[in-house]
C-alpha cells in the first residue's frame, strides 16, 4: 500500500510540510499512492490545543480516517509520503500488529518520545514514539492497532534531545549510538530475532550541508552517502514491511536531486 499522507498540523504551524510532500508526490509521478484527505479543522496559528497537544482534533481526526483506509485495506505494506513524524503512529502500530519481530529504524535529529505534558513545544511530532510505546495521551490510544517495546526502537541521526527524552531513552535501555556503526546496528537487530524492519525517515536526520529543505536543520548529520549505504544494507539482511519520508519542504523538483536515491530507496 503506498499512501500520500500531508499531515502538517503535527508540527504545530508548518505548513510548508504539506506543500514538500507534495512536491515528493510530483517527484515520483506513482499512482499507486492513494490521498488520504486532511481535517477541515481549523489549525496551526489559530488551532486549539487539548490534552498538551497542538491542533488535537484535526490531527486525531485525520489520523482516524487514516486508520480506517489501512484497516479496510490490510496491506502486507506501507510506503507513506508525508508529512508530519506524527502520523506514524498508525503506520507502524499496524504493521507490529501484522509482523512478528518487527524492528522500527528511526532515522531522525530528534527522539520524537516526548510524553505531552513534558514537551516544551506540544506540537504532536516530537511524541510519536512515546504514543506508540502506549505511554502517550490515553485518548489517542484507539487510533492504535498495537503498541511496541523500547527494545524495538533504534535511532540513526539523533542529536537533538530533550531531558525528558534523554530520561526515556536511558530508561528504556534505547539503541541510541551517538556514531552509527551499520554493522553494529545490523548485529543488534539481529540478536533481537529482528526480522522484518519499519524504516522511518525524517530528512532532518542528515547533514544540511547536504540537504537543507527540511523543516528543521541540525548540524552534524548523516551523509546522504551514509544513509544510502545504512538502507541498503538494511534491505539485504531485513523484510523492509514500512517505510516513510517525512518534513522535507522544497517544492521545486531540482532541489530534490540530492535525496532522489533516497526517495526512491524508500518509496519504490
Amino acid at each position: 500500500m503506498k499512501i500520500y499522507f500531508p499531515q502538517w498540523q503535527g508540527s504545530g504551524t508548518g505548513k510548508s510540510i504539506e506543500s514538500g510532500a507534495k512536491g515528493i508526490l510530483e517527484y515520483l509521478d506513482d499512482p499507486e499512492f492513494i490521498n488520504i484527505p486532511l481535517s477541515d479543522i481549523e489549525a496551526g496559528k489559530n488551532g486549539i490545543q487539548k490534552h498538551h497537544i497542538n491542533n488535537y482534533d484535526a490531527i486525531t481526526e485525520q489520523l482516524t480516517r487514516l486508520k480506517q483506509e489501512i484497516n479496510t485495506t490490510q496491506p502486507d505494506t506501507i510506503k507513506t509520503i508525508g508529512g508530519d513524524c506524527g502520523l506514524e503512529i498508525v503506520p507502524v502500530s499496524y504493521l507490529n500488529q501484522k509482523h512478528q519481530n518487527l524492528g522500527v529504524i528511526w532515522f531522525d535529529a530528534h527522539a520524537d518520545i516526548n510524553r505531552p505534558c513534558d514537551s516544551p513545544s506540544c506540537n504532536f511530532h516530537g511524541m510519536p514514539l512515546r504514543t506508540l510505546l502506549g505511554e502517550g495521551e490515553e485518548q489517542m490510544n484507539p487510533l492504535l492497532f498495537s503498541t511496541i517495546r523500547a527494545s524495538q526502537i533504534h535511532y540513526v541521526g539523533l542529536r537533538d534531545i530533550d531531558a525528558s527524552e534523554q530520561d526515556r531513552i536511558n530508561d528504556g535501555k534505547i539503541y541510541a549510538p551517538t556514531k552509527i556503526n551499520i554493522d553494529d546496528l545490523v548485529h543488534t537487530l539481529q540478536s533481537k530475532n529482528s526480522t522484518h524492519l519499519y524504516l522511518h525517515f525524517d530528512f532532518d536526520c542528515l547533514e544540511p550541508n547536504d540537504y537543507s529543505k527540511t523543516y528543521y536543520q541540525v548540524t552534524n548529520g548523516v551523509k546522504i552517502k551514509d544513509a544510502e549505504t545504512y538502507i541498503t544494507t538494511l534491505k539485504n539482511h531485513f523484510t523492509i514491511v514500512g517505510s516513510s519520508v517525512l518534513e522535507s519542504i522544497t517544492t521545486i523538483t531540482s532541489e530534490l536531486k540530492p535525496i532522489e536515491n533516497l526517495i526512491n530507496l524508500l518509496m519504490k
